[in-house]
């Protein structure tokens, strides 16, 4: 069993009072969904049960804040992700619907009721997201830590996977990240360097880049993932060339998938991407050397993130096993 602790789908608060810095933008109507996005609403005794753990042990997820398509059938699994360090993000990306503002002080008892999350679902695998905390000095970096230390000791056999800000301007918080030890470090660089000034106007491509490369530089045995939304405008030359960017900095796993609108202040579709398509970019990612590749229209960064880290493992491995038997048959 695995857990991705992301946040519920709030359906308090205006698309206003939740996104003040997209108010005054134009409204980009929201395009019916083709029958291949379309996704039955949540309704079992299982979800529930997820769901009130995640209201008792006081959790934000981003399964709920981002409103994820794939709620429904994550927690039914038991399947959560968790969102730390609250609610509110100081950045404001076009393409998400997490609240943007100034966040709360950190919750020093976070990392505890996480882990007591952790080992009551008896997780084999568990994702750890966050906002981004600009106001932060270390961006949540020794907060990231706490929450890793404090899994390991309630849940010693759980894997952990990390999703992580790009600490920009925050000397020194990668480095604090990557001692605590993860099992995956992923950071999503969300699209083609032409679209960061519309889409991800708080953060630099090259920064994110830079991220990924530094974890394979100070622990090469920690698995490197990254993700991309498509339908944002981008073109097929420049999803190949991010994935070749990808493999220069040695990230073993990419995940694509089809970006939705949460409201109509946020980006456009500018196309939804067809089943087809995304299998041809799956292809095309591993002759590129991606250990593992995740790419459907319903993809997100920690969907059937416990399954497909087993399978990161094993590629690893057969990986190694068959370079080891290259060089003794030189």
């Amino acid at each position: 069993m695995s857990v991705r602790v992301l946040i519920d789908h709030r359906k308090e608060g205006s698309p206003a009072a939740r996104h003040p810095e997209k108010a005054h933008r134009p409204d980009n109507p929201i395009a019916r969904k083709p029958d291949w996005i379309r996704v039955r609403a949540p309704n079992n005794l299982v979800y529930h049960e997820t769901r009130k753990l995640m209201r008792d042990q006081k959790l934000v997820t981003v399964c709920e804040e981002a409103a994820c398509p794939n709620i429904g059938e994550c927690w039914s699994q038991r399947h959560a992700t968790m969102m730390i360090m609250g609610e509110i993000c100081t950045r404001a990306c076009a393409f998400c619907n997490v609240t943007t503002g100034l966040p709360h002080a950190l919750d020093a008892d976070e990392p505890q009721r996480v882990a007591e999350a952790v080992a009551k679902l008896g997780l084999r695998h568990v994702v750890i997201t966050s906002v981004d905390r600009d106001d932060l000095p270390d961006g949540g970096a020794h907060h990231f830590a706490r929450v890793i230390t404090a899994i390991r000791e309630a849940a010693p056999t759980t894997t952990i996977e990390i999703l992580t800000p790009d600490f920009l301007r925050k000397p020194g918080s990668l480095e604090i990240v990557v001692r605590a030890r993860p099992d995956v470090f992923n950071h999503n660089l969300e699209t083609v360097p032409r679209l960061y000034p519309s889409i991800r106007p708080g953060a630099r491509y090259y920064q994110s880049m830079r991220l990924l490369d530094d974890v394979k530089r100070l622990d090469p045995s920690i698995f490197t993932k990254s993700g991309l939304m498509l339908g944002l405008g981008e073109e097929k030359p420049e999803i190949l060339q991010v994935m070749d960017d990808l493999r220069i900095a040695d990230v073993d796993f990419i995940t694509l998938g089809q970006y939705l609108q949460p409201t109509v202040k946020h980006a456009a579709v500018a196309r939804f991407v067809t089943p087809e398509e995304f299998a041809d970019y799956a292809a095309m990612a591993r002759v590129k050397g991606f250990l593992q590749v995740s790419s459907s229209p319903l993809t997100r960064s920690s969907y059937h993130a416990d399954s497909d880290f087993a399978e990161l493992r094993a590629a690893r491995q057969k990986r190694l096993e068959t370079q080891n038997g290259a060089m003794e048959t030189k």
